[in-house]
């Protein structure tokens, strides 16, 4: 029998991965859509000859170099479109087969732009915090700025957008109480 696939989503500094790490905590099994793509770009990866592909230089070592794909999509207004075109069916394999080697009742798949890309899933989980709460939270990381954030946000779906759309939402504002919510939401969902 399928699991169910829970979706979990959420905006930029939303607590996407502490979510995730509480319902690993539970033993559930947690698929992460970052993850994937970083094993399909590393060395010897599924992705590393289609994106060759499309941007030969971008390769180094058998490997794709994050730092010349960013640039040559920043450069290229066309490159994003095309990059995700051959990179998401490899994606989604990827997480079909980790969702079929499954046996227990639930897990979790980890997709930042799950609404963006349409990903298969049976209920959708979108974790939130307040707007000052999210920026503090993202600009305190190493490397980013407010122009960065913004950026990064305008191509996202807003986060009302998100919890508008979302079978389950969950503010991360405080984390214990989070935590507690992601332990009722796996109970229920688990059947009991």
């Amino acid at each position: 029998m399928m699991p169910y696939r829970l979706g979990l989503t959420g905006s930029i500094g939303m607590g996407k991965s502490t979510t995730a790490g509480f319902f690993r905590d539970l033993g559930v099994p947690v698929w992460d859509a970052d993850a994937a793509v970083h094993r399909l770009y590393g060395p010897g990866g599924a992705a590393v000859d289609a994106v060759g592909a499309l941007c030969a230089k971008a390769v180094q070592g058998g490997a794709v170099d994050r730092a010349i794909l960013k640039d040559w999509i920043a450069d290229d207004p066309t490159a994003l479109a095309r990059l995700e075109r051959a990179v998401h069916p490899l994606v989604a394999r990827d997480r079909d087969e980790f969702v079929a080697a499954q046996s227990g009742p639930l897990v979790v798949l980890d997709i930042p732009l799950l609404f963006e890309t349409g990903a298969k899933v049976d209920g959708v989980l979108v974790v939130t915090a307040p707007e000052a709460v999210q920026r503090a939270r993202v600009l305190a990381r190493p490397d980013m700025s407010a122009a960065q954030l913004d950026a990064i946000l305008a191509r996202q779906m807003p986060d009302a957008e998100k919890r508008a759309r979302a079978d389950f939402v969950i503010e991360t504002t405080d984390m214990d109480s989070a935590r507690a919510a992601v332990q009722t939401l796996a109970e229920r969902l688990r059947g009991g």
